[in-house]
């Protein structure tokens, strides 16, 4: 699952752009296909697997494809980018990152070095729009060749194992629930996983924008309950207080009763908390009401669906050095197992 999950996070997918990322699944999907499935893709680029059971209730396992990123704007005489992100980026964690285009060209985000800033400027946040693309063109023709208004470009990140079990990376949120899904999907190939009921894993798009390919894929497949797997921004540094700190990277899978575009089933996620306590697997309660996923999409078609979310922390999210704990993967993979074994009931 490392070794995919590396992958994954490395190969360009931002909102509307998840060829690359969909082309690794497809090709895993079709290396590991269990007997009695297929594989499907809807107009929005999303790709399924369907394992075929004897019907209700149906399952889905969903998990979605796309990154945050950025869109250029605006191309100045002097060859430098104007841009936009795609997905909420807090622009804080934007100057002197690398990016890298759809087209495969780098370049640099800049903004006013300091020794420029005027006193009041120096007090303020950094903005969006006063920052810059730098690509090393030093004209707008040169520019021209490079790149075009309207294409989205992403950060350019290295996959990086430190310490005890953390790995830094860009797209973390939500590769880390492709993976999951892929290794559950190699699981019941390979016998050690089985379910006799229709079961339907999908990677969807457009999720960091909020036109979740979730939506379609609900109306398309009907439910009656789903897992999402996701990830969960943390607040555990700079003097947080312990009510404030939202989850704590390597204390397990995160189970969740409501977020803001969401209420969990409470007796299918009391089921999860259940499954992973009689099978001593590590989790914790996302404690503050905050955030939002594929699930509202969910929850609220094709007649209502029984939603359970399993998310793993994650520190600096939506960023170039997005944080999580191989543990928490791990504990994620195994409730997601057991549910998938066990169904939505005891």
């Amino acid at each position: 699952m490392k070794e995919l999950l590396k992958e994954l996070s490395l190969a360009f997918g931002p909102s509307g752009c998840e060829d690359g990322v969909r082309e690794i699944i497809k090709s895993y999907l079709m290396a590991n296909m269990p007997t009695d499935s297929e594989i499907f893709e809807d107009k929005s680029g999303g790709i399924y697997l369907h394992i075929k059971g004897e019907g209700k209730p149906k399952l889905m396992v969903c998990a979605h494809m796309d990154e945050v990123g950025f869109m250029v704007t605006h191309i100045e005489e002097n060859g430098l980018l104007r841009f936009g992100c795609v997905g909420g980026i807090d622009p804080i964690v934007l100057t002197a990152k690398r990016v890298v285009f759809e087209s495969g060209h780098k370049g640099s985000i800049i903004a006013k070095p300091v020794h420029l800033l005027s006193e009041g400027e120096k007090d303020k946040r950094p903005k969006v729009e006063n920052m810059l693309i730098d690509i090393g063109a030093n004209s707008r023709n040169e520019a021209e060749k490079l790149t075009f208004v309207g294409e989205f470009f992403t950060f350019d990140s290295d996959y990086v194992e430190y310490g005890e079990g953390f790995v830094k990376c860009k797209a973390l949120d939500d590769r880390l629930g492709c993976a999951i899904m892929c290794k559950v999907i190699s699981d019941i190939k390979n016998g050690d996983l089985s379910c006799e009921y229709d079961l339907y894993f999908a990677f969807t798009c457009r999720e960091e924008v909020g036109f979740s390919g979730a939506l379609g894929a609900t109306e398309m497949i009907k439910p009656d309950y789903a897992v999402v797997i996701e990830s969960k921004a943390v607040a555990d540094v700079f003097g947080v207080s312990d009510q404030k700190k939202v989850c704590i990277l390597g204390d397990g899978a995160i189970v969740s009763f409501a977020d803001l575009g969401t209420i969990y089933d409470r007796d299918f996620t009391r089921h999860v908390m259940d499954l992973c306590e009689r099978n001593e697997i590590k989790y914790q309660v996302h404690r503050v009401i905050s955030g939002g996923n594929d699930s509202r999409h969910i929850q609220t078609n094709a007649g209502g669906c029984r939603v359970a979310l399993l998310s793993a922390a994650s520190r600096y999210i939506h960023s170039p050095a997005d944080v999580v704990h191989y543990d928490d993967l791990d504990a994620i993979y195994k409730a997601l197992s057991q549910v998938i074994a066990n169904g939505e009931r005891k």
